[in-house]
């Protein structure tokens, strides 16, 4: 049996340098908050505010490094809040997305596009892949059990060097299946 931890995606914002600009002003550097359980990556101490046609979420946390792209990850839940309607995406596939306003302390941006709802997926090292036996793109059936036990279908498999073994859900996700953090889940492909 192959179990990975889980990590629970909260609503959370990427930003690009341009945007980082206009927010928090020219040349201004992201303050680690806690490191993240990829490599390299971190909660930062800045927040902004989100706005859409319907209404606001403030205090969505920037996460860093910055990006080349601003991309906005939130819960389908999130999206009621603000009137928009983002699809299911995996990270960086942004075309067709819809956007919001981000309200900084210095500046505001009115995305075009960028708003998504990530879609479930594992981090895998390449070690890690191996043991598995999965590659890149692989979609994988999740197991959680428990009191609110579900499968996860449609799981993206994301390999690289530069990751550490975690399985990502958004807040929705987690707390449909009675999922925290750390918590251990089973990784099917679905061959089996």
């Amino acid at each position: 049996m192959m179990k990975v931890p889980v990590g629970i995606s909260n609503r959370h914002i990427h930003l690009s340098r341009k945007d980082l600009d206009i927010l928090f002003g020219e040349g201004y550097e992201l303050t680690v908050l806690k490191d993240l359980s990829q490599p390299g990556q971190f909660a930062s101490e800045e927040v902004v505010t989100i706005e859409g046609p319907k209404g606001k979420i403030n205090n969505i946390r920037i996460l860093g490094p910055v990006r080349k792209e601003t991309q906005i990850e939130i819960s389908r839940t999130d999206s009621f809040v603000l009137g928009v309607k983002p699809p299911v995406r995996d990270s960086g596939y942004l075309e067709g997305t819809p956007g919001v306003k981000v309200i900084g302390p210095k500046g505001e941006v009115e995305l075009e596009k960028g708003v998504i709802i990530a879609a479930r997926h594992i981090h895998f090292h390449t070690t890690d892949a191996e043991k598995f036996g999965v590659r890149d793109q692989d979609r994988l059936r999740v197991v959680v059990e428990g009191e609110r036990g579900v499968i996860f279908e449609n799981v993206l498999a994301r390999v690289s060097p530069n990751y550490a073994l975690d399985f990502h859900v958004d807040t929705d996700e987690g707390n449909a299946a009675g999922l925290k953090n750390g918590d251990m889940v089973e990784v099917l492909k679905y061959e089996e």
